[in-house]
């Protein structure tokens, strides 16, 4: 029996706040369920929706630092998304000037899969699963 009952959300700091938030609505189509600016912490917080669920929270604060990317370190290694069609959503990311990863199949659960990044290098993952 498990604890949890899923995921409630990903928090997600941006070095640049604009950009990352119009990357996350206007190229990924991620919905702006509630944004507010913490004067105390000179801080935006601007609430997510996939599908009308709560997912990300993105985050703008003074000068954070840059995210480690290789080698590897320890900790959350990146944010995947289902998709129905992985051409088309490559397709559009090409289209919005976004580079991606030649797609590849996992060898155990034949899925189809790729990467890219956002703005601050964070890795995202593309997942088609398996026609059954």
């Amino acid at each position: 029996m498990s604890v949890f009952q899923g995921v409630h959300h990903i928090a997600i700091i941006a070095s640049d706040y604009a950009r990352s938030k119009d990357f996350y609505t206007r190229i990924l189509g991620l919905e702006v369920l509630n944004e507010v600016y913490r004067n105390d912490r000179k801080s935006w917080k601007c609430d997510l929706t996939l599908n009308g669920k709560y997912l990300i929270e993105l985050f703008s604060f003074p000068n954070p630092p840059a995210r480690v990317a290789w080698p590897e370190a320890a900790g959350l290694r990146h944010l995947a998304f289902t998709v129905v069609s992985l051409d088309d959503v490559v397709l559009h990311l090409h289209a919005n000037g976004i580079d991606v990863e030649p797609v590849r199949i996992d060898p155990y659960t034949a899925a189809r899969f790729t990467f890219f990044a956002d703005p601050d290098g964070l890795p995202i993952e593309l997942v088609e699963p398996a026609k059954s």
